[in-house]
């Protein structure tokens, strides 16, 4: 739609976002704070009460997984990360940690279907968290969900959008979670961390390596309360079991040992 000769997206949300610790308020802030970086959508008019946001309409197309192949386009979408890494502080943290138990406290408490073996790889995620705190550096504003469809792209820079899920996080988190998101393969992994980080540096990518693991183990509980809750017409349980089955192979992998060890020893 148009607004004083403007093109614009009517953003509207539901109100039962309680499940999945969505916050509007720190959400709208951050889309503020996304736009003033220069790499998301300035915000027209908010209107909380009625769960609607106007957006200023970003030309450019949404990514696809397979664009990441393209060097280019893979340049472009890690400085636009990186614009938004450098901009103005998120009034909110995101730590998977903490959101993993409590997707896990909710299931547990509504009682919703989880793959029998979810909670076998609870010592492993200890291991994984231990070594990832331990080595934390600062935190800087995330999207925290930077999958395919949250990358526009104009053809001279990329934008990103929705920030339902954003906050202050470890960076490597960010990179993590697009790269198995977006299916990528140790090679493409290599090359994203490398044009984030403009140089190869085998312990960065080790990191990335483990938070992707963190994407995949905690969000796959997101799908699971999903599947149980949403009335929406998508199979959320085998989003949720596709990530979890990605999850347990690196916890049962010799690569999970070697990936520890890299980072703490870095």
């Amino acid at each position: 739609m148009t607004l004083d000769d403007r093109e614009v997206v009517v953003r509207k949300v539901r109100s039962d976002a309680g499940l999945l610790a969505i916050d509007r308020a720190a959400e709208h802030a951050n889309t503020v704070a996304a736009a003033a970086a220069g790499v998301g959508a300035g915000v027209v008019e908010h209107r909380p009460e009625l769960g609607m946001t106007v957006l200023e309409f970003l030309q450019g197309r949404t990514l696809s997984e397979d664009d990441f192949h393209d060097p280019a386009v893979l340049a472009r979408a890690a400085d636009a990360v990186r614009r938004l890494h450098v901009g103005p502080r998120f009034v909110n943290d995101f730590d998977m940690f903490a959101r993993q138990r409590w997707y896990r406290e909710v299931i547990g408490e509504h009682g919703f279907p989880l793959p029998p073996s979810y909670d076998d790889h609870a010592a492993a995620w200890a291991d994984v968290r231990r070594v990832l705190t331990a080595t934390a550096g600062p935190t800087v504003p995330c999207n925290n969900d930077l999958l395919a469809g949250n990358f526009i792209d104009d053809g001279e820079r990329v934008w990103l959008i929705d920030y339902d899920y954003s906050g202050n996080n470890d960076p490597c988190f960010e990179l993590g979670n697009t790269s198995t998101e977006c299916e990528f393969d140790l090679d493409l992994t290599r090359a994203w961390v490398a044009a984030y980080f403009e140089r190869d540096d085998p312990r960065l990518l080790a990191r990335v390596r483990l938070q992707a693991l963190c994407s995949e183990y905690g969000w796959s509980l997101w799908g699971f309360i999903q599947a149980g809750s949403s009335e929406l017409d998508f199979d959320f349980r085998a989003w949720g079991v596709h990530r979890f089955e990605k999850a347990a192979r690196t916890f049962t992998s010799p690569d999970l040992p070697r990936l520890l060890a890299q980072v703490s020893d870095g």
